[in-house]
């Protein structure tokens, strides 16, 4: 980042307070956040997540623990990715279905979608009793460069994708998909489609925000090679091409 050049001057940075970790059971955390979240347009952001930023809707964040790293931010590198015999066969087994890419605005059915993947997935954390208004914040409210896509197996949605477009790649905020379809590994293939969007799209880069050694939740993330892991302060490989 360029604290010195506009609009980077007027950003602020604080520290939240201590909260429980949603990720390492036991463990407390803390969050630096960027603001005031008007400032934070996509060229800002790009800058932002270059530095290990996330977003939540126009929440800036990146995580500030004294005394725990556990936390990565991590990016594929696209030109020398490859997908493995498990993910090309997850590709064919999702091959039939349509995506499409809508405005980033309020949808009945998509909400109906994200409430059953947070009742199966993550039920008892809280996001499972998120309202229409938490769901919008959420998702669907951004000051950069967002797109939804949406896909169908003929007319049935199944899975439902936030990505944002920042300058050296794609960013994925968030995917959800029908839980019942467990066996089609649609989180694996909604990754992949992304990366597939990157490479069409000439981008270096999927960022996929942070990899957690210890955590089921994010391990998932070290199956796409050649992974980049940011760590002090350098864009790294972490998890090489095989």
């Amino acid at each position: 980042m360029h604290p010195t050049e506009p609009p980077f001057q007027r950003i602020q940075f604080y520290l939240t307070a201590h909260y429980d970790c949603s990720y390492l059971p036991g463990q407390r955390a803390r969050s630096q956040v960027a603001t005031p979240a008007h400032l934070i347009d996509a060229h800002a952001y790009s800058a932002l997540i270059r530095a290990g930023f996330r977003r939540s809707g126009q929440f800036t964040y990146r995580p500030h623990c004294e005394h725990c790293h556990a936390c990565v931010p991590v990016r594929v590198a696209i030109a020398g990715f490859t997908p493995s015999r498990t993910q090309r066969r997850c590709l064919k087994r999702n091959r039939h279905l349509v995506a499409r890419f809508l405005p980033l605005d309020f949808h009945e059915e998509h909400y109906a979608l994200y409430r059953a993947y947070l009742g199966s997935r993550h039920a008892g954390g809280g996001m499972d009793r998120d309202g229409p208004d938490q769901y919008t914040q959420f998702l669907l409210s951004s000051n950069v460069d967002s797109m939804l896509v949406e896909f169908r197996d003929g007319d049935e949605l199944v899975m439902v994708s936030v990505i944002d477009q920042v300058e050296d790649g794609l960013s994925a905020v968030y995917t959800f998909f029908d839980p019942a379809r467990e066996a089609q590994s649609l989180g694996v293939y909604g990754v992949l489609w992304q990366i597939e969007l990157a490479r069409r799209l000439e981008q270096p880069y999927l960022y996929l925000g942070y990899w957690i050694a210890a955590s089921r939740k994010m391990a998932y993330k070290q199956q796409y090679m050649p992974l980049q892991g940011l760590r002090d302060g350098r864009w790294q490989v972490i998890f090489p091409a095989v």
